[in-house]
């Protein structure tokens, strides 16, 4: 376990792993950086693998107020102890903050994968989403965190009859400490994506969603990807917004290598 100082002072918590250039994972909602684990493995012969605690979550800080400013801030940190320099991966919400890190810090990022950018463009969609944001922020404000988590994973297509059985588990307590964080992965960086410049995001990019994951993925993937000037499309046949890391692995080595 190995502590970097944010530019606000946050100490960030991170594991490094393996020989090569260094590649940071950039999770999205609710994970710690044990959730890198599995693709960790399979990365650690060809990068120096960093897993990270985002601000909030583990064994991190979290210097309020939040911003996704100091979230890009927190990666550009980690590329410094890390020499300058390294690829980004971003999974989810993880894939809008390493997309917002690439253009804000420029060649420190030599290259970039995003998977599955989480963004719906549909009008009914974004009505069910503003309906989301107020009740998470009604449940957070309330200390309602058990609510919190409940609300976003309905969202995500858990049922009632999961939820149940998740209440029971140790797990259950891990993901109530983090709710207060999904205010800034579901509300916060994704009213920042619209405005992002895709378009002065000048790194080698790859861009992928999920062969079986719903259609908005692969259209959100899409326009993204036309709009970044050094940008590769990909599907990844037969995956989900829950990628696996056995799929997802070798298609990283190849497209940073």
């Amino acid at each position: 376990m190995l502590k970097v100082t944010s530019k606000d002072g946050t100490q960030i918590t991170y594991d490094k792993r393996g020989q090569g250039p260094a590649l940071i994972l950039v999770l999205g909602a609710l994970n710690k950086r044990g959730s890198g684990k599995k693709l960790t493995e399979l990365l650690v012969d060809d990068f120096t693998v960093v897993s990270y605690d985002r601000r909030g979550r583990g064994d991190s800080g979290d210097t309020k107020p939040y911003s996704v400013d100091k979230e890009i801030d927190d990666i550009g940190a980690l590329i410094d102890e890390l020499g300058g320099s390294a690829y980004v991966y971003g999974h989810s919400s993880g894939a809008i903050l390493a997309l917002q890190a690439a253009e804000k810090l420029d060649k420190k990022v030599i290259g970039l994968a995003l998977y599955e950018v989480p963004y719906n463009d549909d009008p009914q969609a974004q009505k069910i989403a503003e309906q989301y944001k107020k009740n998470l922020k009604q449940f957070l404000s309330a200390d309602k965190r058990g609510d919190a988590i409940a609300l976003f994973v309905t969202s995500v297509g858990v049922s009632e009859k999961q939820i149940s059985a998740m209440q029971k588990l140790p797990m259950w307590k891990g993901l109530t400490a983090m709710a207060p964080t999904l205010l800034y992965d579901t509300v916060e960086l994704m009213e920042s994506y619209p405005n992002v410049k895709a378009q002065n995001v000048t790194t080698k990019s790859l861009v992928m969603y999920g062969g079986a994951s719903p259609s908005f993925m692969a259209k959100t993937a899409q326009k993204l990807s036309q709009a970044m000037p050094h940008s590769t499309l990909r599907s990844l046949e037969n995956q989900t917004h829950d990628v696996k890391s056995g799929a997802l692995a070798p298609v990283l080595i190849e497209f940073f290598k």
